[in-house]
């Protein structure tokens, strides 16, 4: 649809890039890139071309601050983090 479109040059393209990604997170980035009409080989295309536009990534990629980091380090111990058996009880406990 993309390339159909004129979004994407048709040219020819000889190099090729290989990655390993988690099944899980292919199969649902897929089921999204189906949505919008695109392949994972054309939005690739895509991010490369962004990143030549922009000369940089085509979002915003930060290194956490100290607090940010160590809420994250906290939840992924399971320090301080509040369990609930349903969205009911989460907002009660929020006042809600």
């Amino acid at each position: 649809m993309w390339q159909q479109q004129g979004y994407i040059d048709a040219v020819s393209k000889t190099a090729t890039i290989r990655t390993r990604i988690e099944p899980g997170l292919k199969s649902e980035v897929e089921d999204i890139l189906a949505q919008l009409g695109l392949t994972a080989s054309e939005t690739v295309h895509l991010l490369y071309r962004q990143i030549k536009l922009q000369r940089g990534l085509p979002f915003d990629v930060r290194i956490p601050n100290p607090l940010t980091t160590r809420t994250l380090n906290a939840g992924k111990s399971g320090k301080n983090v509040k369990r609930f058996g349903s969205k009911k009880e989460l907002f009660a406990d929020l006042g809600l």
